[in-house]
């Protein structure tokens, strides 16, 4: 098909209260107005509602405003044409009268040629308003939305949300400092929708309302959630290989539909329109918790797909400015996300969304951090390829609404590109992929590694220090949402995706794991024991580690994906946060508490600075490696598993000393003289609880010039 031509670009046309537009007006209870260019989406005010959109090349748009969620006709459409509704490429119109509550959508004509320029104009698409801030789901149908004909039964729709309405009683942003930070990575959903949480409300922001009690008492200072922005879960839905009535589903999300509307499922009444007021109580219910949010953000790509995937809203509005697409046939998407499509972030309205978006959740929903999966798209340029300064990735580190908010890059993406160590930009902290994978081999008992975990723990120097970062930049994890959960990782050598439906061939072949001796479950208390031991290993080594320590929700009580470590479908029991085992493992639970309350009350060991060799008043350094003998690390030891340090306390904070033994058998450590002062045992892995980790005050007091310590085990002093 020939491509229409371009509509011509009228000037702005901004007209008075009384003019109104006829077509659009008649038999109609709403006065239609020229209305405003900006802000874009739909914005309240005292007399109606101001709409407007972006398309460069669409040749009219209608605006439908529909009474109810399930109202399947509009009650009025509202026609917008040049040039009284089109200012440059914004279209855009003021309904007097109107009020917050009311549904809308858009249909939007312009050319189609996929071909050659990448237009996918369909009057017969219902589209929504990327800026909508709520979305409700009713009647929605992906499979309608896919071919060419009309899906007005079956579309979602924007709902119009008056943003002043909330009392935020003085709340704002925490603005708690990186170093202080301690991150819990969790699921809105999952957290809560199992039925041993008890919870009034599961799987809701309201579930998490409940659940802050536990949080305080885990002691976090911020809860990480994935996707809390509207995405279709039925996308790719199918029935579990292993139980065919239970549909596998998208359960994480990441896969965004609208970048401005909480998700409507995470809601107890989306279709009252309380989408905003049900996020907010949640965020201010934390906050006065003392804990932060910070949102897993989902730019890289849309639930649009590729070529053959559904027409939501950016597709129908200007495919050729969101997308990426294949230069020599522009039907087809280039796809650096392993996901279909890639959004082209850097064009100058996709930059101006993205940010708008991010301004928006801090001003409005008072967030206090964000998380950018496959943040090294952002990097990309409108060529694909990767830029040295890429303008949203600046425009977001300068933003000045934007100047306190935590920003954690994942510093890679699906076609190769992995920025560990210089993603652009000097406040962005990164998920620290080389952290996880060295402090993984190091504890299952891999061999001369020695040099590179003494890095990890202090910081990650060798990749930050050279450029100008500090420890803050980097996030510190052993696991994540996207992987073995820790029990997991201590019980398994393979993945066990088999439920997934997709052949066991989903998920990362390279886990770093180790099932102490038996693959999965087992009742052989020997390995029991072993295993939480390990599990304690990998907690103290992350806690004891200068940067920002991340880990998942459940991992504190050995919650179990059964060696799953691609869950991404299952919004099912083998994903939720099974409530029983806080009980069943509440001994490695107190280990977790006791261990967050440890680094809180210990500044050596959450410095946002990295080691100089500054000495205290007692003659020690800030840091000081060993082996088994002191000022003997063994860095060149190609077979050492073992690794000590010393840290020097400043003011207060007491000297400490911590050995790491991963080898099999028990060694002899040298402990170093402290004048005037005594080591005192904190924390010893290889021990029972309570004796595992001491209460405040409660250390026990070492008598010897060296310290046994165990195979696969971690010790820490005090000096006192």
């Amino acid at each position: 098909m020939t491509a229409q031509a371009n509509p011509p670009l009228p000037t702005s046309a901004r007209v008075p209260p009384e003019t109104v537009d006829p077509i659009a007006s008649a038999n109609s209870p709403c006065v239609v107005e020229a209305g405003e260019p900006h802000p874009l989406g739909a914005t309240v005010d005292a007399n109606g509602v101001n709409f407007s959109v972006f398309s460069e090349h669409a040749g009219s748009i209608d605006l439908l405003l529909f009474d109810e969620h399930d109202s399947v006709e509009p009650f009025q459409t509202i026609k917008l044409g040049p040039p009284l509704h089109r200012t440059f490429h914004f279209w855009h119109c003021y309904v007097r009268g109107l009020k917050a509550g009311v549904h809308y959508a858009y249909r939007v004509s312009g050319p189609w040629d996929p071909h050659n320029r990448g237009f996918r104009f369909n009057p017969n698409k219902v589209l929504l308003d990327p800026y909508a801030k709520g979305i409700t789901t009713t009647l929605w149908d992906r499979g309608a939305a896919c071919g060419p004909d009309d899906n007005l039964a079956q579309s979602m729709r924007g709902v119009v949300i008056d943003m002043e309405d909330y009392d935020w009683e003085g709340d704002k942003p925490l603005n708690r400092p990186m170093s202080e930070t301690i991150v819990y990575e969790t699921h809105v959903g999952g957290f809560t929708k199992s039925p041993t949480s008890g919870a009034q409300d599961p799987g809701t922001f309201a579930g998490i309302i409940e659940k802050i009690p536990y949080l305080q008492s885990l002691g976090v200072t911020a809860i990480e959630l994935l996707p809390i922005h509207q995405f279709d879960p039925h996308e790719n839905a199918k029935p579990s290989p292993t139980d065919p009535s239970v549909m596998l589903t998208n359960y994480w999300g990441y896969s965004t539909v609208g970048f401005f509307a909480p998700h409507s499922e995470f809601c107890k009444s989306p279709e009252m329109a309380e989408h905003v007021l049900e996020f907010r109580d949640m965020v201010k219910a934390l906050h006065k918790a003392g804990i932060e949010v910070i949102l897993d953000v989902v730019f890289n790509h849309t639930s649009e797909g590729q070529h053959q995937g559904p027409v939501i809203s950016f597709k129908g509005l200007e495919n050729d400015v969101y997308y990426h697409l294949v230069q020599n046939d522009r039907q087809y998407y280039m796809d650096y996300t392993g996901c279909g499509n890639t959004v082209n972030c850097n064009h100058p309205v996709v930059d101006k969304l993205i940010v708008e978006c991010l301004e928006f959740w801090v001003r409005e929903m008072h967030v206090d951090g964000f998380r950018f999966d496959e943040g090294s798209i952002l990097s990309r340029g409108e060529d694909g390829g990767p830029m040295i300064h890429p303008p949203v990735i600046w425009h977001i580190e300068l933003s000045e609404e934007l100047a306190d908010t935590k920003v954690f890059a994942e510093a890679w993406d699906a076609a190769g590109l992995y920025q560990i160590g210089y993603f652009p930009g000097y406040r962005w902290a990164e998920w620290n992929g080389r952290y996880r994978d060295d402090i993984r081999k190091f504890v299952k008992g891999d061999a001369g590694l020695i040099s590179t975990v003494a890095s990890r723990i202090s910081g990650s120097s060798d990749i930050y220090e050279a450029s100008g970062h500090e420890p803050i930049n980097s996030v510190n994890f052993i696991n994540c949402h996207d992987g073995f959960t820790l029990n997991d990782l201590v019980s398994y050598n393979e993945k066990h995706n088999e439920a997934n439906g997709e052949g066991n061939r989903d998920g990362n072949d390279d886990n770093d794991s180790w099932n102490c001796g038996i693959e999965g479950v087992t009742d052989d208390p020997g390995i029991e024991r072993f295993r939480e031991q390990q599990i304690r290993n990998f907690a103290t080594v992350l806690l004891l580690s200068q940067g920002v320590p991340m880990f998942v929700a459940g991992d504190e009580v050995r919650r179990t994906q059964h060696g799953n470590n691609n869950a991404y479908c299952q919004d099912t029991p083998l994903s939720w946060f099974d409530w029983s085992l806080t009980e069943k493992n509440g001994h490695l639970l107190r280990f977790f508490q006791q261990m967050i309350a440890f680094r809180k009350r210990h500044p050596i060991i959450h410095r946002s600075r990295f080691f100089t060799g500054e000495k205290n008043e007692r003659g020690l350094a800030d840091v000081a490696w060993h082996g088994c003998q002191l000022n003997s690390p063994g860095w060149n030891d190609p077979s050492s598993r073992i690794v000590a340090y010393t840290m020097g306390g400043f003011g207060d904070d007491p000297d400490m000393h911590v050995m790491l033994n991963m080898d099999g058998g028990a060694l002899p450590f040298e402990l170093p003289i402290v004048p005037g002062r005594r080591w005192h045992r904190a924390v010893d892995t290889s021990m029972g609880t309570p004796d595992d980790i001491a209460e405040e005050g409660q250390e026990v007091a070492i008598s010897d010039a060296t310290y046994i310590v165990s195979g696969h085990s971690v010790v820490v002093l005090i000096a006192k």
